[in-house]
């Protein structure tokens, strides 16, 4: 039997890659990543993405496999991400699953929720009621109609926005009470789920000096480059960092007004992660400094559990 899979997540600039290289080295695994915009080649110092330095310590599986212009959404992630446990798992190996979209961890854990598939016309309709009203708009009628995936979901991501309305639209039900029926189900993993909680005040911080960081080591000539393919230009204006970035090179902001508006927004988003995690099930929320010990002993624990149980026999 597979050992447990290690679970780091948790809010942006946590210190879920360096704590997962940490427990990687520690207990000869490999890093998978569940961070849905770290998945696109180019886009590297937006997304915080491991640096290549960092990469050459461990191996690391689901960074750049796709270009900016597609789109990958949780049925792929899952399909790619359980081709990937399976190979580090083969080989002998722990997996360390890593990142903060909460959507496909979810997925990857439990399965995709049970909703009805994409109604083409009804969401061409929601599409032009943003054109027309706004994208603001429709996210203060889902607000309105599932006010937890309002909480959850950016102002700005049209696409998970026009969904929940849609799904709410076909069903009558939340989005967000489909996904709390289905985290009661049976995992698909055995798993160890360790969430980074780290306060508020002190994640500001820390945000606000990478994103300072980001734009010192070249954020805008990284916007530039991936602007230069035309099918890259819709992610570049719905990924936090790069519209501000590309607003820096039209002349439209300056750049220390785009690193305060970067910095507010990853604050909202590091908000809008810690509500996703602290209502999902399960998970063992600890400080950074505390996590490295934490996360090996339950682990360690976990394993030892697996091994004497009649089924692993």
């Amino acid at each position: 039997m597979a050992a447990p899979l290690l679970v780091i997540a948790g809010p942006t600039a946590s210190g879920k890659s360096a704590l997962a290289i940490r427990l990687a080295l520690a207990l000869g695994g490999e890093i998978i990543n569940a961070d849905s915009q770290q998945v696109y080649r180019g886009l590297d110092l937006g997304t915080g993405k491991p640096s290549a330095g960092e990469r050459a310590q461990v191996l690391h599986h689901l960074y750049d496999v796709a270009d900016p212009g597609d789109q990958l959404d949780a049925a792929q992630f899952v399909a790619l991400a359980d081709r990937a446990i399976a190979d580090v798992q083969s080989r002998g190996k722990a997996a360390l699953l890593v990142g903060g979209t909460g959507l496909w961890i979810r997925a990857l854990l439990f399965g995709l929720v049970d909703a009805p598939p994409r109604d083409d016309e009804l969401r061409r309709s929601l599409e032009r009621e943003a054109e027309e009203r706004g994208l603001s708009a429709l996210h203060a009628r889902l607000g309105e109609v599932d006010p937890d995936s309002a909480r959850k979901v950016s102002p700005t991501d049209p696409v998970r926005i026009v969904r929940a309305l849609e799904v709410f639209a076909l069903t009558g039900v939340p989005l967000s009470e489909l996904h709390r029926r289905h985290a009661r189900g049976r995992p698909r993993y055995a798993a160890v789920r360790i969430a980074l909680d780290v306060p508020m005040p002190v994640l500001a911080e820390r945000i606000r000096a990478r994103v300072a960081e980001m734009f010192a080591a070249g954020l805008v000539e990284e916007a530039a480059r991936a602007d230069e393919n035309p099918r890259s230009r819709e992610r570049l204006h719905r990924v936090m960092g790069y519209r501000e970035a590309l607003a820096v090179l039209e002349g439209t902001l300056t750049r220390e007004r785009a690193t305060e508006l970067v910095a507010t927004a990853q604050r909202q988003y590091a908000k809008r992660q810690r509500t996703w995690f602290r209502a999902e099930p399960q998970w063992t929320w600890v400080a950074p400094e505390r996590a490295f010990e934490v996360a090996l002993g339950l682990w360690r624990t976990a394993r030892d559990q697996q091994r004497r149980s009649p089924a692993a026999s």
